[in-house]
């Protein structure tokens, strides 16, 4: 089962950090990462850098369209309007169906504000104690959403990347 997470840091470098210790656990077989894509917010900002890391990502992985989707749900919405938000609230159903649902979107918008940076990691197989133990010196915080299988399926139906 896959597991997408949001690794929140409490400034702006710290999800480069933790991705180059990203790298490393894969490296060393303690967690096989689906893709990756990470959310960099200076203080000074008024909306944050999102780029998706494609170096990480194992074949089969998400397409773009995923990620801005959900960077767009979590931190553009609130911003443009309610008319133009409505229509895109409408296309978050469509994430809902694969486990990502309000909470984990309410949970990111949350805590990933002006000053943090976050890591997100749709993932399989992770030894748990050693991807925490890696990260713990960044001081994360951890928001995230178990997928089924079903869930894990509609997502790559809906987001895999066709190259």
């Amino acid at each position: 089962m896959a597991t997408l997470s949001a690794w929140r840091f409490d400034n702006a470098d710290g999800a480069a950090e933790a991705t180059e210790k990203l790298e490393h656990l894969i490296e060393v077989g303690q967690i096989e990462v689906h893709d990756a894509a990470i959310v960099v917010w200076p203080a000074d900002k008024k909306k944050p850098k999102t780029v998706h890391l494609n170096h990480l990502a194992a074949r089969g992985s998400l397409s773009g369209g995923f990620w801005g989707l959900l960077f767009g749900l979590v931190f553009f919405v609130p911003l443009i309007g309610v008319a133009i938000g409505a229509a895109l609230g409408a296309m978050s159903g469509a994430l809902v169906d694969t486990g990502v649902g309000e909470d984990f979107i309410d949970a990111v918008r949350e805590h990933v504000t002006p000053g943090t940076s976050a890591l997100f990691v749709l993932s399989d197989n992770a030894v748990v104690d050693k991807v925490a133990e890696a990260f713990e010196e960044l001081h994360p915080h951890l928001v995230t959403t178990n997928l089924s299988h079903e869930q894990e399926a509609k997502l790559r139906d809906a987001f895999e990347d066709d190259d």
